[in-house]
């Protein structure tokens, strides 16, 4: 057991770096000054568990440095969460049936190791330097005083520990309730032919969009002016921008603004509209402004929502009430949409260069929850509905077809 977590929490915690350090470096963070560059990875990867990190300034003409950094590089956290629930899992599918006693030693093994590597990340994530007003002598007589600006950013402790086993107990709880291999107490098993479907759809849901954002990626990569930047995005990124697709698509709204660099090339039609005003709105019709494309966002958002609902009522067994589908899909949905409201956040005050991602400034962004989550469970009751009627006419077809195909298979029985 020990050794299964042990392998569990390395592969997460490797999985994580590896892609926070690609992304990084795609984004010249190795020039930061100081050899910086491994107290930002370990920072990065922090904070794609949802930890802040703070900032700290030494000299009365940098205290906007004062403050912290709000931002979850999600596509770091997704790779240590499938990462961390392929390792956690694959052990237990050796069995049909295991103990809640059981599962809780394995998490806490797990849990265990997880809290030691996070604090040696937060042990690792803190670096400070030296930067320069601009003026030469201004800088000469800084350091000869010793006086000099210094900046730079720390993690703590005791909430990067909190935030690091949270996370760790929600990629745990999903892999468990999406998976459709994995072994479940008894009492727990009667629950997985109704919840099963719908959580492992959802999942999928959020999944394909980040799919068809790395495709789309991909060809801005190969096509725009700056590919490597543009790959650093997707590294560091693309479930942020996927998922803000899902939701704006859907007809919520995020608030915010950028004063002066992003640091890394955002769409176009997002960094125009953050950069039009100090609190402007982030929709569909704001995007749309910007860019007559966006409008797809919002068929795409039905075919694919409508199709999570069909998948819900055709995996479900035994075949649940039409009612209770729409419901299930409706709460599931809105569990999510809130759960990328508040992973899609970011507040960060000239921590962006500090990071050495190069922005600076302050950008700030966050979601209207009380739209985004009711038109989530909205939807959901819709698809649900839908799906729960067109699942088992669409399974009728199927058969039908396939009865035409092998008409022999009807014939008086004879011997194959």
């Amino acid at each position: 057991m020990l050794v299964s977590a042990v392998v569990a929490a390395v592969g997460a915690l490797v999985a994580m770096a590896a892609v926070a350090a690609l992304g990084l470096w795609l984004a010249h963070a190795d020039e930061l000054p100081g050899g910086g560059f491994g107290a930002v990875l370990a920072a990065t990867v922090l904070m794609s568990m949802g930890a802040p990190i703070r900032l700290e300034g030494s000299a009365a003409f940098v205290a906007t440095a004062q403050g912290g950094i709000t931002a979850v590089p999600l596509s770091v956290t997704l790779a240590g969460s499938l990462s961390a629930a392929f390792l956690f899992l694959r052990p237990l599918r050796r069995h049909a049936v295991v103990g809640a006693r059981a599962l809780l030693a394995r998490f806490l093994a797990l849990a265990g190791c997880w809290t030691v590597m996070v604090l040696l990340l937060s042990w690792a994530a803190r670096h400070s330097f030296t930067v320069s007003t601009g003026d030469p002598l201004i800088d000469q007589l800084g350091g000869a005083l010793g006086a000099a600006p210094v900046v730079g950013f720390r993690a703590e402790p005791g909430p990067a520990v909190g935030f690091g086993l949270l996370w760790l107990a929600v990629v745990v709880v999903l892999a468990l309730a999406a998976s459709h291999r994995a072994p479940l107490p008894t009492r727990w098993v009667r629950w997985r032919g109704t919840l099963h479907p719908t959580v492992h759809a959802v999942v999928s849901l959020l999944l394909l969009y980040v799919g068809l954002g790395l495709v789309c990626g991909l060809v801005a990569t190969a096509t725009g002016s700056e590919p490597r930047e543009t790959l650093a995005v997707l590294c560091l990124g693309l479930p942020n921008l996927a998922w803000l697709g899902l939701g704006i698509g859907m007809g919520g709204s995020w608030h915010g603004h950028v004063n002066g660099s992003l640091g890394l090339p955002f769409p176009q039609p997002l960094a125009a509209v953050l950069h039009s005003g100090k609190n402007v709105t982030l929709d569909l019709g704001s995007l749309a402004e910007q860019n007559g494309w966006a409008w797809f966002l919002l068929p795409l958002a039905a075919v694919l929502v409508l199709a999570t609902g069909v998948a819900v009522a055709a995996r479900s067994r035994p075949p649940l009430p039409v009612w209770r589908a729409a419901l299930q899909l409706a709460v599931v949905l809105a569990l999510a949409l809130l759960a990328v409201g508040l992973l899609t956040r970011v507040s960060a005050v000239y921590g962006l260069s500090l990071l050495g991602l190069g922005g600076a400034g302050s950008t700030v962004l966050g979601p209207d929850l009380l739209t985004l989550v009711p038109l989530a469970a909205g939807w959901g009751a819709l698809a649900g509905l839908l799906g729960g009627v067109l699942a088992p006419r669409l399974a009728g077809r199927r058969r039908g077809t396939q009865a035409q195909s092998h008409p022999k298979s009807h014939e008086e029985g004879a011997p194959h």
